[in-house]
Parts: structure tokens; sequence; C-alpha cells
């Protein structure tokens, strides 16, 4: 099975024998990709035909909604919660990063970087929200409530004294150096921390 490369980043980076929830899991691509390398991972999804084909491959995955549902785990039930492509599509970013730090001391955090260059040429070109491969739909069509920037990102952890740990951004599905990644990333990660 061939990962996304921020996936494969992600996976890469959990140790073996930790405990892990993936919020936003998808169809558990992730989670089985961690049980394959000795992680207990788990799910939580939105969408009901996703957690039946997550279930279907055996995989503990249950239905919800990461803007209520997370309030109902447990402080410190995981070594690291995932919020993979995500953040954006939430109603209070803010408040999901408390919570996913709350239900493990550490997270990783992934999203589409709105500040790349082809996003920034696309509005000053053309006046318009760009279509492109991450982010694939029209602005009536997406599920992206809220458009963030690594340097966004960056301001909302350190303002909550919270710590990054590592972080890695993708051009194309490549890597680029973190001293270009405001305008060359399409895609970040970050590790982060309670402060």
């Amino acid at each position: 099975m061939t990962l996304r490369p921020d996936l494969a980043i992600i996976a890469g980076a959990v140790p073996a024998g930790t405990r892990v929830l993936d919020v936003g899991c998808g169809d558990g691509t992730l989670i089985a990709a961690l049980r394959d390398a000795g992680v207990d991972a788990r799910g939580l999804e939105i969408d009901p035909a996703n957690v039946t084909a997550a279930i279907a491959r055996g995989q503990s995955v249950v239905q919800g909604d990461a803007n209520r549902d997370l309030a109902d785990y447990p402080d410190d039930a995981f070594d690291y919660a995932i919020l993979s492509q995500t953040l954006q599509t939430t109603e209070r970013p803010d408040r999901i990063v408390d919570e996913l730090l709350r239900i493990a001391p550490r997270a990783f955090v992934s999203f589409p970087n709105f500040a790349h260059w082809r996003v920034r040429l696309a509005l000053l070109w053309n006046g318009r929200m760009p279509v492109t491969r991450l982010l694939p739909v029209a602005w009536y069509e997406t599920p992206n409530i809220h458009h963030v920037t690594v340097s966004d990102f960056r301001d909302l952890v350190g303002g909550k004294g919270i710590r990054v740990e590592q972080a890695w951004y993708l051009s194309g599905d490549r890597p680029t150096s973190d001293a270009a990644a405001s305008w060359r990333a399409e895609h970040a990660i970050f590790l982060i921390s309670r402060g």
C-alpha cells in the first residue's frame, strides 16, 4: 500500500508500541500502515462510508465529528493524535489543536498551505480562488472553511505556548526547505507538543 507523502512522513515518525488516534482518518489507510508497524492505532471519522470501509478491513474506527466528539476522550488517552488534511475543515481550528494536545501529549497536524505561490498567483492574476492538485474543487464545493498558511499555523501554536518539535514541507511530493516554506510548500506537516 502506497501512502500519500504526508501520511508516509507521519507513519515514519510514529514509534512502534505507541497509542495513536487518527482524527479524520478517512478510510483508515494510515491506521493500516501504523498497525503494520506495531502501533496501536485507532480512528475517528465523520463520513459513514469511510467508517464502514475501515471497519470492513478490521480497523478500530468510530464515527464521530471532531468538532464535538474529541471532548469525549479522556486526557492523555493516547501518545499521539493525528489530524491530517482536516484542520482547515474544522469549525474552530484553535480549539481542535487544544483538544488534540489534551488527549495526547504530541500531535501531528498537516494541512494544505494556502500561501503557496500557485495559490497567490491564481488570486493575483485571476482574482479567483484557485483549483489545484491539493485543492481540487471550486470554492463553493470545498469542505475547507478556514484557509490556513504555514505562518498562520506557527502564529497559532506560538501564541498558545505549544512547541513545534519538527516540521516537514512538501512541494509536490518532494520535501522543500523551511526557509522557503511560506511560499514554496504546498503542504505542511507539524509535530507539536505541549509547551
